[in-house]
């Protein structure tokens, strides 16, 4: 049995979780989740990794892997790349998916992969766009709701208004000019969500998913995107070209309530992995006496 933590360090929070794996089963022991909000990152790094060990229960860790932006962490023993990370820990949390959606604080990565998790085709969307979680954010802030009342208010929209997909700057002045206008908080959120719904499903497409494709990050927590996204992916949406046959199959949204932990679950699989292959003895963490 090997003891395992991973570490994901991403632009917005950093979050930990501490898992058991023992050969084909694993289980996740502790998980926590802190936002950075311009704080010293590696502060909030030992203060989430201790509570997800306080959770966890244990006293000693074999290996502390770490992911995203993570790899000047101390006390970590080995760094592994977001996609494989999220690879890995999209099929622990859903085995059926092929394919998963990225979406965080600054972008969104579509990644495919094989039936042991091995990347083989993934896009990612640039910094500018305004399909990130962070655009969310300040877009909630501007419109005075929290980030857990967003999706629920965008799901009551009846006449969504489009903003811009490509540039974060253009689409807050699209936000501002409706707000001028009178259109409704619940109607401008569920514009918002469609517009990153229709440049997330294009990703997605664009690394040939079919099937079942695991919603990771911040922003698959927010129901009012998931439920736009997956309108988006419906067949219907996709516009049809005379004398052409479609070769896109269904595809199947999934979220799981630990989606904002799927690179540090990620993280600490491989590293139980790398733990085992390598046959290392020593133990990365212990408890202070």
């Amino acid at each position: 049995m090997t003891i395992t933590a991973g570490l994901d360090v991403g632009s917005g929070a950093v979050k930990a979780v501490v898992m058991e794996v023992n050969g084909d089963q694993a289980r996740v022991l502790g998980h926590e989740v802190g936002r950075i909000r311009r704080r010293d990152i590696l502060a909030v790094v030992d203060e989430v990794f201790t509570r997800a060990v306080a959770q966890a229960g244990v006293s000693a860790i074999d290996y502390i892997a770490t992911t995203g932006e993570g790899e000047d962490i101390p006390f970590a023993t080995g760094h592994f790349y977001g996609m494989t990370t999220h690879a890995r820990g999209a099929q622990f949390l859903e085995p059926r998916a092929h394919a998963v959606l990225d979406a965080g604080a600054l972008h969104a990565r579509a990644v495919a992969m094989d039936g042991v998790g091995k990347v083989i085709n993934y896009k990612m969307t640039s910094q500018c766009a305004s399909g990130s979680g962070q655009f969310i954010e300040n877009i909630a802030r501007y419109l005075g709701v929290s980030l857990a009342e967003v999706g629920e208010l965008s799901k009551r929209g009846v006449n969504p208004e489009r903003v811009s997909s490509i540039c974060a700057v253009l689409a807050e002045t699209d936000v501002i000019n409706m707000v001028s206008r009178g259109i409704s908080t619940a109607d401008i959120l569920r514009g918002i969500h469609e517009s990153m719904a229709g440049r997330f499903a294009r990703l997605i497409r664009s690394v040939n998913a079919e099937g079942v494709v695991f919603v990771s990050g911040g922003l698959a927590g927010d129901e009012g995107l998931v439920a736009a996204l997956d309108a988006a992916l419906a067949p219907s949406a996709t516009p049809k070209r005379a004398g052409v046959k479609s070769t896109e199959g269904p595809i199947t949204l999934v979220t799981h309530p630990l989606s904002i932990h799927t690179g540090a679950i990620g993280a600490a699989l491989w590293g139980a992995f790398r733990h085992r292959k390598l046959d290392l003895r020593d133990v990365a963490w212990t408890a202070a006496v």
